[in-house]
């Protein structure tokens, strides 16, 4: 007889008779360019730790001394007694940081999409989101009542007509859009979607998980579009540039206020530990007051590409440190990451269906702690697997 719980172990292989499994490697000390994963030394390429951070002696030094002063973790959720002086040391560090009247610290970035969104528009209101968007935005949406319509990406024409059509009809409009998307490194026309939103007021929504740290001298995509006070929602996350964990959402004192009230993922989630919270606000101190981390970081990104492209290869349409090596095969791209491993090389390929079945991709993530030489050395490799696999000349 056939227990209940056997659909588990059915769904699973079928995942992996597809080759659509997730393989966990482990990761043995930190998250460095040169680590340790499952025993052998690499070269790490599939880091969002952009900018080198998650080992800055200054925001580990942070951490320390947070839990020698305020211990362990906050013992409740922030509503009831969770709150400490450092989480809200750090909002006011991100709205300052941001330019923003107020921020509010979520636990995570899916966390901040996951429970806000489904809190500014419900029934009667209209969500109008790129095609390309996030996991953690399309959970959002989905937690809503509201009308969903979806433009193909980056198409303005497309976001007008939407928004044209839907004069009238609705009670709230929200376009909601990733900055930096990140499977192809392409970012988002920020200036025109701030401008149709104001146009046919509908509120704006950005996340800027990939562009925190990033872009805009390391403060972000609004402020790379010099957006302050024109853009109504940014929301972040401190996991990838910032090189520590937690989300966040940035905008007016009433938005914050709002959030706090109305978020369930904040409202009934246990706090940020106070290492993590102290963390944070380092890190935000490291980028503002060492800029030379997103100088290398860029310098790091831009001499790769053309390594990449004076070899043959195809980086797709990014525009960031996400530079996707586009194979279009996923059996290709797969031999590939499994040969750039033996090689000491740690790139993750990127398949159906997590993008289209003929954009398969080795997936390159830059970090300023990557010096020419080893960025030689990866060029070395890929150029030698890909003449192995035929997807060079």
């Amino acid at each position: 007889m056939a227990h209940y719980l056997d659909f588990l172990k059915t769904e699973v292989d079928e995942l992996k008779a597809k080759s659509l499994n997730w393989n966990l490697r482990e990761l043995q000390g930190p998250s460095m360019p040169h680590a340790k994963v499952d025993g052998k030394d690499v070269l790490m390429l599939c880091s969002n730790n952009y900018l080198n951070l998650s080992n800055h002696p200054k925001i580990k030094r942070a951490a320390i001394n947070a839990v020698r002063t305020h211990g362990a973790g906050s013992g409740s959720v922030r509503a009831i007694a969770g709150t400490m002086d450092l989480h809200l040391q750090l909002e006011r560090k991100i709205a300052q940081f941001k330019g923003s009247q107020a921020a509010l610290y979520y636990q995570t970035g899916f966390a901040a999409n996951a429970g806000l969104i489904p809190q500014l528009v419900g029934e009667g209101d209209l969500i109008i989101s790129d095609e390309l968007n996030h996991g953690s935005i399309i959970d959002g949406v989905r937690l809503t009542k509201a009308e969903r319509k979806v433009y193909p990406h980056k198409n303005m024409d497309e976001l007008r007509k939407l928004l044209e059509g839907a004069q009238g009809k609705y009670r709230r409009i929200l376009v909601i859009t990733d900055g930096v998307f990140s499977m192809d490194g392409d970012i988002a026309p920020m200036d025109k979607i701030a401008h149709l939103c104001r146009e046919f007021n509908a509120i704006s929504y950005v996340d800027d998980a990939h562009g925190d740290g990033v872009l805009g001298n390391g403060i972000g995509i609004v402020h790379h579009f010099h957006l302050e006070g024109k853009w109504d929602i940014e929301m972040g996350t401190f996991s990838k540039a910032f090189g520590v964990v937690g989300g966040y959402v940035s905008g007016t004192e009433a938005l914050r206020e709002f959030a706090y009230n109305k978020s369930r993922t904040w409202l009934l989630s246990g706090s940020a530990p106070p290492a993590t919270a102290a963390a944070c606000m380092a890190s935000l101190d490291v980028v503002k007051n060492e800029p030379r981390h997103v100088k290398k970081l860029w310098k790091n990104t831009n001499y790769w590409k053309k390594g990449l492209k004076r070899l043959g290869f195809d980086t797709g349409v990014s525009e960031t440190p996400i530079v996707p090596v586009m194979l279009g095969d996923s059996a290709i791209a797969q031999k590939f990451s499994v040969r750039l491993m033996e090689e000491g090389v740690f790139a993750l390929p990127i398949v159906f269906p997590m993008v289209a079945k003929d954009k398969a991709r080795i997936r390159t993530m830059m970090n300023a702690g990557l010096k020419k030489g080893d960025l030689d050395i990866a060029l070395e490799k890929f150029e030698k697997i890909g003449k192995e696999l035929g997807a060079l000349k």
